[in-house]
């Protein structure tokens, strides 16, 4: 690697395209993975660390944290909060912006894969490098509300989304796959407090209906899905909707050198994706 390339991953730009310059620039030791921005914060990804600062001039650092490896660059920027791979493989650092308060999420057994907040931060979608499994987990308590299953086999996640009404979620993977899941009913959020679960079932709700995994396990595996005894695949929660999508071997492989994906990707999300003709 030429000097060159390696001075500029070890640096984050801002680019002002108004103004054709360089809004903001941070240096740091070690390559910078990963970057999410706001109107008020930038959050950092190291391969072991995740750096918080203020969007002022200069920025402000806020705040450090030590993480597991991530080579993936996890971290996820939300209105209130911040998550990120905690120090222990598997779990995830969930940190309230203004108070510094730190929850650690013990979300998997094996090193994480994908993660994403939702629009609102509410809710925190997580996948191990395993990949059959996405757990959802409420960013208020840190209480597991749910378990979706992507599959049988192991699978490398390639990206998780939450949609802007915070109604569903999308999951790629290596399986060639896009899968779509109903997220649960905003009940299992509140279901510390009974009343407000049952005021919510009655009213509308932003999340899915929670008949909806009992149907959907109907559809996969009809009657088996609710006889006990049976391993737990042929209960657990699958995604209503699929669809198959052509990827390269090595995801990566449509990227540049300077990390900018080609204008030939037209997947967002999908590193080397397209649709399938």
């Amino acid at each position: 690697m030429r000097r060159g390339e390696s001075l500029i991953k070890l640096q984050l730009v801002i680019w002002d395209d108004a103004k054709q310059v360089a809004a903001v620039t941070l240096e740091f030791q070690s390559q910078v993975l990963q970057a999410r921005l706001s109107r008020s914060q930038i959050l950092v990804a190291l391969l072991n660390s995740v750096h918080l600062y203020a969007f002022s001039s200069p920025p402000k650092r806020v705040s450090s944290f030590e993480t597991a490896d991530n080579p993936s660059g996890l971290c996820c920027l939300g209105p209130k909060i911040i998550a990120f791979p905690g120090r222990t493989p598997g779990q995830v650092q969930i940190v309230e912006i203004r108070s510094g308060n730190v929850s650690i999420v013990p979300a998997h057994g094996s090193p994480l894969k994908a993660m994403t907040l939702s629009p609102n931060g509410e809710l925190l979608a997580t996948a191990s490098e395993t990949g059959t499994l996405i757990r959802l987990f409420s960013t208020t308590n840190c209480v597991r509300i749910s378990e979706l299953r992507r599959g049988v086999d192991p699978a490398a996640i390639f990206s998780l989304a939450i949609s802007p009404s915070n109604t569903l979620l999308a999951v790629t993977s290596d399986k060639a796959t896009l899968h779509i899941f109903d997220l649960p009913h905003s009940s299992a959020i509140s279901s510390n407090n009974p009343a407000a679960s049952s005021a919510s079932s009655r009213s509308a709700s932003p999340y899915s209906d929670p008949s909806s995994s009992d149907t959907i396990n109907k559809q996969k595996w009809g009657i088996l899905g609710k006889l006990p005894l049976l391993p737990r695949l042929f209960s657990d929660t699958y995604s209503f909707a699929s669809a198959s999508i052509a990827i390269d071997d090595d995801p990566y492989s449509s990227l540049s050198l300077n990390g900018t994906a080609k204008p030939s990707v037209p997947i967002p999300g999908i590193a080397g994706g397209k649709a399938r003709k």
